[in-house]
């Protein structure tokens, strides 16, 4: 296939700006985030695309926490920021930069755009100036301090630095046009005062530049040369250039703005807020549980790097919103493990099963595949004896048409071993069913065994009861009922309404003896079960496994469907 046709708009933005020379050829993206929350995977999307853009043209990538806002931002996220971007596979070398390095030729530039005319320094408040906005429809009105002089302007600026009025007082403004389409181009504010510490500077600034003032001066110094961000800036742009028009490269170049749709995940929600809701009112267990979309939560979930690298490949790089199924996520995943990850088999709901004509007191040694579709991966020993578990939903008293597991009176093949048939049912006085007997073909064992050919309709995965390994398994399942993502915010209740009840559910199961030997972090798939990642949480004494993603898949067949 011709190359030239998979090149997606940001690439073919970058090719015209190479024949035109417009940089140099050169090519150097950033990557910025605030440092008020934990990155999700929205996050990821803009971290492959800007640093893979820059590898592909063999350019080169920053890694910039835009700190302007010291209220909301912490040590904390910048660690959690760099521990992602990490873990996806990239690396910024030395060019790691924030915001607030810049703090001093920010002050000095705005004071250049107030000797030149371009900004002023504004008595309303907040809710003044969005009155005096006005609406898409109707203009908006100048401030009465619009008029002040360049003299004026700077004294006020100067003490709006100096710490000489509160929180609110006083804004800086740029000088635009109130009457403008675009709202944002209607005098937006560039600075306001802010009586915070800062988790860098201290306390040494009492004013701090907004985002739409310091993220294109930062890209300018920088000398980023494109700047790409999500489709909600878009309207910001006129913005960005506007604040770089008198801005002085040592070439002549300025950063250009190129926007792409965000990623939307159905069953997902990305919103900061409501994402710190859930972590408050203890909905989850934090930052990380592994039914959230944050990347770290993603990480413990059990998701690779490799899987989330290839979703946002295969999505690609669009100019419009859209939604994307969640069983495309999945299905990245299962691609990156069926070839990788071990098939052990656990029992996660157990039934005990006694096979009473198996010789008392006797176990003996099965050879098990450790994968079977990667020979590579060589085998291992299992064992058998007179005690098993299978799983309770692989035994039905009175079994429904098509039931081809355990019931009274039928047979089954135990993976890798024999053919059992159920004789009694044993239950204790509830009702419950507590205890399987059942008879073994000792001619049946696989592979070896007279009868090992026997056909029969249903083959079960096991643990011996000998040297099983107690498991706390945690099955996670979506944690919002609606397949919608938040693209629309919503309020607060509609949100929580849509919370999921049974979006985890703990077994005490009971495993192979050979998970005894893994350790947190390890994946595997569970024969029959899905595929699970052996989470932090787990000590010597006790085993925990998270669900990754069941074996079902959604996405292919969708695929086929189309």
């Amino acid at each position: 296939m011709d190359n030239e046709i998979t090149k997606n708009f940001i690439e073919n933005i970058i090719d015209e700006d190479n024949e035109k020379n417009t940089y140099g050829k050169r090519i150097h993206t950033r990557f910025p985030p605030e440092p008020n929350g934990y990155l999700h995977i929205g996050h990821a999307k803009s971290i492959c695309l800007n640093f893979g853009i820059a590898k592909k043209y063999g350019g080169i990538t920053n890694l910039r926490f835009d700190d302007t806002n010291p209220s909301k931002e912490d040590v904390e996220y910048v660690n959690s920021i760099k521990e992602d971007v990490q873990w996806l596979g990239f690396t910024w070398d030395d060019r790691m930069f924030y915001a607030s390095d810049y703090f001093d030729t920010l002050y000095n530039y705005a004071v250049k755009l107030i000797k030149l005319g371009k900004a002023y320094v504004d008595d309303l408040s907040g809710d003044e100036i969005r009155e005096y906005r006005g609406t898409f429809s109707t203009p908006g009105k100048e401030s009465p301090y619009r008029s002040r002089s360049v003299e004026e302007n700077l004294k006020l600026f100067s003490e709006m630095k100096e710490g000489k009025y509160g929180d609110g007082e006083k804004v800086l403004r740029a000088k635009i046009d109130m009457a403008s389409p675009n709202l944002n181009m209607r005098d937006p504010v560039l600075y306001r005062i802010v009586h915070a510490h800062h988790h860098r500077t201290g306390d040494k600034w009492c004013i701090y530049p907004m985002y739409d003032f310091a993220h294109p001066v930062s890209d300018a110094i920088e000398r980023i040369t494109h700047s790409i961000c999500t489709l909600e800036f878009e309207d910001h742009r006129p913005l960005y250039n506007w604040v770089l028009e008198e801005w002085d490269d040592p070439e002549g170049q300025k950063p250009r703005q190129i926007e792409f749709a965000r990623l939307n995940v159905t069953n997902m929600i990305t919103s900061k807020r409501k994402l710190r809701t859930l972590v408050e009112k203890g909905i989850v267990s934090g930052w990380d549980d592994p039914r959230m979309p944050t990347i770290s939560g993603i990480r413990r979930r059990g998701y690779t790097p490799e899987a989330i690298r290839d979703f946002c490949e295969r999505i690609g790089v669009a100019k419009a919103d859209s939604m994307v199924d969640i069983s495309l996520l999945e299905y990245c995943i299962r691609e990156d493990l069926k070839l990788k990850a071990p098939r052990l088999m656990t029992v996660i709901d157990p039934l005990k099963v006694v096979i009473t004509n198996y010789p008392d007191g006797q176990t003996e040694t099965i050879t098990a595949e450790n994968n079977q579709e990667n020979e590579a991966m060589g085998t291992r020993q299992i064992t058998f004896s007179k005690t098993i578990y299978i799983e309770k939903n692989d035994f039905m008293e009175e079994p429904v048409k098509k039931f081809f597991r355990l019931a009274p009176g039928k047979e089954v093949r135990l993976k890798y071993s024999y053919i059992i048939k159920c004789e009694d049912v044993v239950k204790d006085e509830d009702g419950n069913i507590v205890e399987l007997h059942c008879t073994y073909d000792p001619e049946s064992k696989s592979g070896s065994g007279a009868n090992a050919g026997r056909k029969v309709k249903g083959t079960l995965h096991w643990v011996n009861a000998e040297d099983a390994v107690d498991v706390e398994t945690r099955v996670y399942d979506y944690l919002f009922k609606t397949d919608e993502s938040d693209d629309a915010e919503g309020d607060k209740k509609d949100f929580l309404s849509q919370i999921n009840p049974n979006s985890l559910e703990t077994f005490a199961s009971k495993g192979e003896a050979a998970l005894a030997s893994y350790h947190a972090g390890d994946k595997f798939q569970f024969l029959r079960q899905g595929y699970f990642v052996i989470d932090k949480d787990s000590t010597p004494e006790r085993l925990v496994v998270n669900r990754i993603v069941g074996l079902r898949d959604t996405w292919a067949k969708m695929q086929k469907k189309q």
